[in-house]
């Protein structure tokens, strides 16, 4: 491990609060300067913008050029992909300019699979308590810059925690979805490696939606932002129900809206793109929800 920096030109397919605030990572939290410090595999990384460079700064296991290219998914085209979802049609226009910035990152499958059995019916600040707990209980130790971090536990380091283990770190109804999961992929009753190599993304699904704790929702989370980097699923949740129902439904009742009549329109209208669309259409309805909600209370 070593203290490491990296500089880039600054990006405007890169945005630190679309790419870390968009729903689909735990593990980053904003500083007092606006930078992002976060943990994945054994690197801890702060992140900023500054004097037209993105600077990337930490204690990285290997070379930290090759690891932020990687997570950062940095040899993808952003402005290509953004111009072909633009031209869809304007509501996607508009989508694609207020998350400019979104980036899907390429993170562990592993941790990937249990951030998202842990989001299931619950709050993102709640889900990131949960998780650096249990990072705290089982992970490994990493000093930088005189504070700690630790690593996401990997299957074996969980081997002997029991369900009331879990349920002590305040998983709830999800302490054995925890427990089962981490024990069908110890018994290789799950092979993660295997799931990487398959290139069929229905037989990659259904795989792990024989996970404890994984529905379909989560199953095509964990497919599209996980080093499994599968574009075409479309997850779908209260968020994107309601801003697929509003732009090209328009049911009157938005709960009688049909999961299956979502994913169907997204695979006609955007394709193998269609899980970056979602991100960006997700990003632009919660946050417009959340400015409502916030103008309502002053």
């Amino acid at each position: 491990m070593s203290n490491q920096k990296y500089e880039i030109e600054d990006n405007i397919s890169f945005e630190l609060k679309d790419i870390f605030e968009c729903g689909q990572c735990f593990r980053w939290n904003k500083q007092e300067d606006g930078s992002y410090t976060g943990i994945f595999g054994k690197n801890v990384l702060n992140v900023k913008k500054e004097n037209n460079k993105i600077i990337f700064q930490g204690n990285c296991e290997n070379n930290i050029e090759k690891e932020v290219n990687k997570y950062f998914d940095l040899d993808k085209n952003y402005e290509e992909i953004k111009e072909i979802l633009s031209k869809i049609d304007d509501n996607m226009k508009k989508s694609v300019i207020y998350g400019n910035g979104i980036r899907i990152l390429n993170q562990d499958l592993w941790e990937t699979i249990i951030s998202f059995i842990i989001s299931a019916n619950n709050n993102i600040p709640r889900i990131k308590k949960i998780i650096d707990r249990i990072c705290y209980a089982y992970g490994d130790k990493i000093i930088w810059k005189d504070n700690v971090y630790y690593t996401f536990p990997t299957p074996q380091q969980l081997k002997n925690v029991t369900v009331q283990d879990f349920r002590n770190l305040g998983l709830g109804f999800r302490d054995i979805r925890l427990f089962e999961t981490t024990h069908m992929i110890l018994e290789n009753r799950v092979n993660l490696e295997e799931l990487k190599k398959e290139n069929d993304t229905e037989k990659v699904r259904e795989k792990l939606l024989t996970l404890s704790g994984v529905g379909p929702k989560v199953a095509d989370c964990i497919l599209l932002f996980s080093d499994l980097k599968r574009w075409e699923v479309f997850p779908i949740d209260v968020w994107v129900r309601r801003v697929m129902n509003e732009l090209y439904i328009h049911n009157a009742d938005e709960t009688k809206v049909n999961k299956k009549e979502i994913e169907r329109l997204a695979r006609e209208k955007f394709g193998n793109l269609a899980g970056l669309a979602q991100q960006y259409l997700f990003y632009w309805r919660m946050n417009k929800e959340i400015a409502k909600f916030e103008k309502a209370r002053k």
